[in-house]
């Protein structure tokens, strides 16, 4: 038995030996592997991508002499546009010969199109080998149009050229992806536009579009007309490199002649509608992302050239408004316009953009060398949030332009003459020659919008008094932003070198940093600690693993924190779907601009309060709102708007009635502490373009000290005033806690924050109660609310600003009821 023992022992070693050779093997194999491809095999691919092949596309149109224009061109199925189209692609490899590189690289030349003229459409491809790249920099607009217009020169000189003569021909660079062949049958059309309106549509819309798709539509007119595309519909990936509507003046996808390019979604209240110079119109579409949306709904039709080009003119009287071709549409490219304003002699004029918008890729707005409006010699273009001039006489010119390449909305302006000797009766004057209160100047604000109005001024004792001579007041010092504009008001912000810098500025001793306890008011002190990675504080972003991350404002930034990815599964909140233009002094809020806004709406009084939507069952306001009352505690009286923008207009908005109304057990009726309530809907909301949820932010989210946020609601536009009928917003910014305290009657809570108006004259007010405090978030592209409107001292009174509950020190009691 022993000797079995032990022949079974050293049986079992031996068996043990080889276990252990083979899993070493194994694991050398293994590691092998992994060191083979997470080096060589990465390093390879890497490789790969960067010696993959090139091409280059060039597009482009030729104006073609001796030649009559025949209709049946127009049909690229036709015997004779194939036999023209032929002669013209072997004259373009003739020309590209010319050049030895070209030459070299030259794959094909395809006409795609002809129109009246005669004008021939075209583009040329060269493949560039991976071996070759580094002469990419050599396939430049300028080396192909010498190619192309030394070929036109040489054709010049020959007797005879095929019963064909070029006399002009334009090339430029082009997106590859929008090289057609005519003759394809995928997904190309050529469509007739006239006076009664038709409609095309992306494809697979409105159940959404494919990646990969490549659309192309050639809209023509007769030649005494121009072609009008309006999208009713426009919902398209929100990023314009991989899926986008490129539309062109021309039959070819030529940059120098491009209309517009977009993407995103747009509203019905900022329509995409375009209008070609010409008969002619080319719309592409195309798509390589992987996310499905809807598309586009399109309709065209023609307005006559004299219609899409009327502008300028002689205007007089005491007032009136004048507008860019076409406007609110899309100006028509190749247009000039002057209007000649008169008014009675002793007066000047003053002219107000309440619109402007030119904006087109690689202008530099100081020039403005392509569209633009000029007055009194000085051209103007690009996006403008303020422009008001005055004339030096009783006539002003308003000399307009656009060239052949990309428009936009335009601008829309009124004028009014004015006595120079008193210009603004009882009113102040600014510069621009905008009339003002005169308790708005000497104020901070920038009312005028030139500073005009605080120039020369006497600071009061609230105020500090900038280097430069400007006023401030002492809320905006040492909020970390310039408003000095020369940075004296944050000069004197800075802790000593053994100190800690709170965000809300006050100075401690540099050993408070990362110690776990909550030194600053706002703990900035241990939001971010490097230093103690993984380890769990109060002030540590929590993973649903329950993991720590010690970094500022983790949640929805796009990266992931936590191993489990939860800082980022949360994150389906604060978008707004729709692409919204600026409008010049307006407060007036756009059609989903504001999507997770609610009016609430008590028995048949109408507006009272607003909310926010945090889920499609779940709404965040303020618990003053119903504590009027043991009737405002009741859910049955309560009616719920979402997508709501006028008080006058419910028919697309979603009413809900309420189920539960929860306001906190710590609610203070004598200094609003706790000023927090949750509204459960009886009925989910359906997320549309118009209702969305806006992100909550973490317990440990920080706001920092002059952070632009915004605040929105229907409230009063002034003190004792009417409730606005349309939504309004106003941009707001963080204030420095310790000095907001100085200036309110009230004491501040931990729970509260303050923020005030930048602009001035614009504040929450009755009405506005419960309402959003939204705030943009940069680095994950997500708006977050920081803050319920709650109490303040008056509405928009200066050095008064608003108080709001702080959501991120209720983020927890949120939770708790809602589980969002």
């Amino acid at each position: 038995m022993n000797n079995r023992e032990k022949k079974s022992s050293s049986s079992s070693r031996t068996l043990g030996i080889v276990i252990g050779v083979l899993v070493a093997i194994i694991i050398a194999a293994v590691a092998a592997f992994l060191i083979w491809f997470f080096v060589f095999k990465k390093d390879e691919s890497q490789s790969s991508l960067l010696s993959s092949p090139s091409t280059r596309v060039f597009s482009g149109h030729m104006r073609l002499a001796q030649v009559n224009y025949d209709e049946r061109l127009e049909d690229t199925s036709s015997q004779e546009f194939r036999d023209f189209a032929q002669k013209l692609q072997e004259e373009l490899e003739k020309f590209y010969q010319t050049d030895p590189l070209l030459t070299k690289y030259y794959t094909k030349s395809v006409v795609t199109a002809f129109s009246e003229g005669v004008l021939a459409y075209y583009w040329s491809q060269f493949d560039i080998p991976a071996s070759d790249l580094e002469m990419l920099p050599e396939f430049s607009e300028e080396r192909i149009l010498d190619a192309l217009e030394g070929g036109i020169q040489k054709q010049r000189r020959a007797i005879q050229l095929n019963d064909v003569k070029i006399i002009e021909i334009s090339a430029s660079a082009t997106d590859s992806r929008m090289a057609r062949i005519p003759t394809a049958e995928d997904c190309f059309y050529r469509l007739e536009a006239e006076d009664v309106e038709k409609m095309f549509q992306s494809p697979g819309y409105p159940s959404g579009y494919q990646a990969k798709t490549r659309c192309q539509w050639q809209i023509r007119a007769s030649v005494e007309n121009t072609v009008i595309v309006n999208f009713p519909d426009f919902d398209i990936e929100d990023d314009c490199t991989d899926d986008f509507v490129s539309i062109f003046d021309s039959l070819s996808p030529d940059y120098s002649q491009a209309i517009t390019k977009q993407c995103g979604q747009r509203p019905p209240s900022n329509p995409l509608e375009v209008v070609s110079s010409g008969n002619i119109m080319l719309i592409n579409f195309i798509t390589d992302s992987s996310v499905q949306k809807p598309g586009f709904n399109a309709t065209y039709k023609i307005i006559s050239k004299a219609e899409a080009q009327t502008c300028g003119g002689q205007l007089s009287g005491s007032h009136g408004v004048f507008t860019s071709p076409l406007h609110p549409k899309f100006y028509p490219p190749a247009v000039d316009c002057k209007w000649t304003i008169k008014v009675a002699d002793g007066s000047k004029v003053r002219v107000k953009f309440n619109m402007f918008r030119m904006k087109e890729p690689g202008v530099d707005v100081s020039n403005c060398h392509k569209d633009y409006v000029k007055i009194m010699g000085t051209k103007y273009c690009g996006e403008l949030s303020s422009l008001s001039l005055t004339s030096d006489t009783n006539v002003l010119d308003v000399i307009f332009h656009s060239d052949e390449s990309y428009t936009d909305k335009g601008f829309k302006a009124e004028y009014t003459a004015f006595d120079p000797k008193n210009p603004c009766p009882n009113q102040f004057f600014c510069a621009n020659g905008i009339c003002i209160s005169k308790n708005l100047t000497c104020d901070g604000w920038n009312d005028c919008g030139d500073m005009s109005d605080e120039k020369t001024c006497t600071c009061a004792s609230h105020q500090f008094k900038c280097e430069n001579g400007l006023c401030k007041p002492k809320l905006w010092v040492c909020d970390s932003v310039d408003d000095c504009g020369d940075r004296s008001d944050e000069a004197q912000c800075g802790c000593e070198a053994n100190q800690w810098r709170c965000t809300s500025g006050v100075c401690l001793p540099q050993d408070v940093v990362c110690n776990g306890k909550k030194d600053c008011d706002d703990g900035s002190d241990e939001a971010s600690c490097e230093n103690a990675q993984g380890m769990c504080t109060d002030f540590s972003f929590k993973c649903a693993n329950q993991q720590c991350v010690n970094k500022v404002n983790a949640e929805c930034d796009r990266v992931n924190d936590c191993s489990d990815n939860s800082d980022e599964e949360t994150c389906d909140c604060g978008t707004r779907p729709y692409k919204l233009n600026r409008i010049v002094g307006g407060q007036n809020a756009e059609l989903g601009e504001w999507p997770w806004q609610v009016s609430l709406h008590y028995q048949n009084q109408g507006h009272v309060c607003g909310a926010s939507i945090i889920s499609e069952k779940w709404l965040l306001s303020a618990s003053h709102c119903f504590r009027y009352s043991q009737d405002f505690e009741v859910p049955g009286n309560w009616r719920t708007y979402s997508g709501l923008q006028s008080q006058t207009t419910f028919d697309t908005a979603q009413l809900r009635n309420v189920k539960r109304i929860i306001t906190h057990s710590g609610y203070n009726d004598f200094n609003y502490d706790y000023d927090i309530a949750l509204m459960e809907l009886e009925e989910p909301l359906e997320f549309t373009k118009t209702v969305q949820p806006i992100c909550l932010p973490a317990a440990t989210h920080v706001f920092p000290m002059g952070m632009s946020c915004w605040v929105t609601g229907w409230g009063v536009l002034r003190e004792q005033g009417q409730l606005a009928k349309t939504l309004q917003k106003a941009s707001v910014k963080m204030i420095n806690e310790t000095v907001c305290r100085e200036y309110l009657s009230n004491p501040l809570t931990s729970r509260m924050l303050c923020s005030g108006i930048l602009s001035g004259g614009v504040d929450a007010c009755q009405g506005d109660s419960g309402g959003p405090l939204s705030c943009y978030e940069e680095s994950g592209g997500k708006w977050f609310q920081a803050g319920v409107v709650s109490w303040g001292e008056g509405c928009a009174r200066r050095n008064k600003p608003g108080v709001y509950t702080r959501v991120s020190m209720l983020r927890g009691w949120i939770k708790q009821h809602t589980g969002v």
